[in-house]
């Protein structure tokens, strides 16, 4: 792999990408207000939890608002990348366009999952950012190299499962074609991502940790935020990211063994 190859081809997807975005600038602004008012929105139904509580699972309000921004943050980035490219596997495989996808010169889950960028997801992202910028203040966090560090990594980590679980999804229309349902599903279980894991019933808790692993995507990277994850914790986040990533890898490589040409 031409690592300068990559980055060239995907300077022309944000190029196109955002030439495409620029041509209804009066979306950019409904855009923000509507992404500033679905954070209102998710602030408002946090604070009723905590309106006659002091702490949920341990979790005073402020320090909550760290889980909700990095929810944000991973939203945005959702709906930046996954929800335009994962979504259009479906209309590849039933039209058969997936063919010309495989026949270019560069590796077909990179076209696919990357090729187009919807820019609206960047002003969530960017919410996301001052609301987390917000609790560092109110939470009075002392921002040091390995804060920064830890942080970056676990929400990396987080990106890859995230993504792997709408590309695992996705990749199954290769023989059922209608999945979109199921990839509203996932949607719909991680809007469980907003609120502390430990507010949440013990066989709850195991299993958004091992069927949807929502504590690795929001909680642990809010824990490192607040110093409260221990290494363990990180450490199983990572390798559980990277099993993620080769498995859907792995798994994309298999369904394309099954995925019958247009012109076969």
């Amino acid at each position: 792999m031409n690592p300068r190859k990559y980055l060239k081809v995907y300077k022309k997807f944000l190029h196109t990408s955002f030439a495409s975005e620029l041509e209804y600038k009066t979306n950019i602004l409904i855009d923000l207000i509507t992404a500033i008012l679905s954070l209102i929105g998710s602030i408002f139904l946090l604070s009723i939890f905590f309106q006659n509580n002091v702490s949920i699972g341990d979790w005073e309000f402020e320090e909550a608002l760290i889980i909700q921004g990095i929810y944000t943050i991973l939203n945005g980035i959702t709906n930046t990348w996954f929800n335009p490219n994962l979504s259009e596997i479906v209309k590849h495989v039933r039209e058969g366009t997936l063919d010309f996808v495989l026949l270019k010169p560069i590796d077909s889950q990179f076209f696919i999952s990357l090729k187009k960028i919807n820019p609206s997801g960047f002003l969530e992202i960017m919410l996301g950012l001052c609301l987390l910028l917000f609790c560092i203040k109110i939470n009075q966090i002392n921002l040091n190299l390995s804060f920064l560090s830890l942080s970056l990594i676990t929400v990396t980590c987080s990106i890859c499962i995230l993504y792997s679980l709408w590309f695992f999804i996705s990749t199954t229309t290769i023989w059922f074609v209608k999945t979109w349902n199921a990839t509203e599903v996932l949607r719909s279980f991680l809007y469980v991502g907003r609120f502390p894991l430990n507010s949440f019933s013990f066989s709850l808790r195991i299993f958004f940790s091992v069927f949807i692993p929502i504590a690795f995507i929001t909680t642990i990277p809010s824990e490192v935020f607040l110093g409260l994850s221990q290494s363990w914790k990180i450490l199983l986040e990572i390798i559980v990211a990277l099993v993620f990533l080769i498995t859907s890898r792995k798994f994309w490589l298999f369904a394309l063994k099954f995925y019958s040409s247009a012109s076969s």
